[in-house]
């Protein structure tokens, strides 16, 4: 490993060539700044990535002829660019990422990563995100480091040797904080019901957002709860401290919370700082179906824009306009509905736009892409109740559901069903 200026580590970058970049909290702002600023003498540079923090200088729209962006998964900094066509969405199970590198589907020739220091053995730590930086690394022909002393060291598989590393910067920048969102009246109910359907000793996928905040307010007077997730944030550390997660009644990696990523705020970071409690792994492990279906009591807890009376789930997209990406839903849903006691949960509120659209629809809207098949759905929550869909035929899915669609809309919802022949 040489230590070398970030603008000298990015030289070697061409036109044409492919770079990742590590993805969330850890989005290596220091080594991208400097590789957006040699866009005037780039041409169609590939950059590869999941959701990533920050501005993003690299989607803005006058670096469109320098930078192509292929999107594994659309943050809030890339949605404008995809679907304005100047960036591409690749559907992909976020489990099979690390295969896109390893198999040549995706080819790299560098990679732009945000990871600690080394320690005296040589060894840096990928700190809150692991994510599928390993195979990134494994595929890239140049290997591009920032050295931070700010971020945190984290366990598990979040090693990196300095003899994979080609070039080093020293940095002393925080991983990007994202702060908690406001809980409203709607999702503290969602997350009321939905922590009435998690049992004591059960492992829980919670994500990033108001309804998995919610959820774990609701989550207090729990007991024994795991953590197997591919991402967590800051509720989870009161939890951890309220003694309600404890991973005592995990069977597999006892006592750890699994993740792939974290992202939240300074207090999310000190506490997976040097915490043995946390193990961080790749999403080839955190979403891997044949794992998540060997964790018994296995809650799987995603949510939605849009689900249609026969149980087909919408999330990455609003029509035929991306949001966000296919990500770890279908791993997690898959998972937990093959786990020994587990559950598969979608929650979502039971309206937009401030109530005038039924998020449960009758039909999907044109271009929404389905992510969960109404094959693989089995538990629907709104504030207005539960639905629980496996094993039931379409029409008894289409009254399940319409229970729960906000009373405003379930009059029409009720002529939609039975003029589609399941009312």
């Amino acid at each position: 490993m040489r230590i070398v200026s970030a603008a000298e580590a990015v030289a070697g970058i061409r036109s044409g060539e492919q770079v990742y970049l590590h993805c969330a909290a850890a989005t290596p702002s220091v080594l991208l700044d400097a590789l957006v600023a040699r866009a005037p003498e780039l041409e169609g540079v590939g950059m590869i990535h999941l959701h990533t923090e920050g501005p993003g200088p690299h989607l803005a729209p006058e670096m469109a002829s320098h930078f192509r962006h292929r999107a594994l998964f659309v943050g809030p900094n890339a949605r404008a660019a995809v679907n304005d066509g100047r960036a591409d969405y690749v559907p992909v199970f976020l489990s099979e990422v690390p295969a896109l590198f390893d198999r040549g589907a995706l080819p790299l020739d560098a990679v732009l990563v945000n990871a600690t220091r080394p320690d005296r053995h040589g060894f840096c730590s990928l700190g809150v995100s692991v994510e599928a930086i390993h195979a990134a690394i494994r595929a890239a022909r140049t290997v591009i480091v920032q050295l931070n002393a700010a971020m945190p060291r984290t366990f598990g598989d979040s090693i990196v040797h300095v003899d994979q590393i080609d070039y080093g910067v020293e940095v002393d920048v925080p991983p990007y904080v994202h702060p908690n969102g406001a809980i409203g009246e709607i999702e503290a109910r969602i997350g009321q019901f939905v922590a009435e359907l998690v049992p004591n000793g059960a492992t829980v996928q919670l994500g990033i957002g108001a309804i998995p905040a919610a959820t774990a307010m609701a989550l207090i007077n729990h007991r024994d709860l795991g953590i197997h997730t591919e991402m967590f944030t800051d509720p989870v550390v009161d939890l951890v401290e309220r003694g309600v997660v404890t991973g005592a009644r995990k069977e597999r990696n006892r006592g750890k919370i699994v993740a792939a990523f974290v992202m939240g705020t300074q207090r999310l970071y000190e506490f997976v700082d040097d915490n043995p409690m946390v193990e961080m792994r790749s999403v080839d492990f955190t979403n891997d179906t044949h794992v998540i279906r060997t964790v018994r009591g296995m809650t799987a807890i995603n949510s939605a824009i849009e689900v249609d009376l026969s149980g087909q789930v919408v999330a990455d997209s609003i029509g035929p306009r991306i949001y966000s990406g296919v990500g770890g839903q279908m791993d997690f849903m898959r998972g937990a509905a093959l786990a020994v006691d587990g559950r598969a949960i979608i929650s979502l509120p039971s309206t937009a736009a401030r109530g005038t659209v039924s998020r449960i629809s009758a039909t999907l809207a044109s271009g929404s892409g389905v992510v969960t098949t109404r094959a693989h759905v089995r538990t629907i929550v709104t504030e207005w109740g539960v639905a629980e869909l496996f094993g039931r035929s379409l029409r008894e899915r289409a009254a399940a559901l319409i229970a729960i669609a906000h009373p405003d809309h379930r009059d029409r919802l009720r002529s939609d069903a039975s003029r589609l022949g399941v009312g």
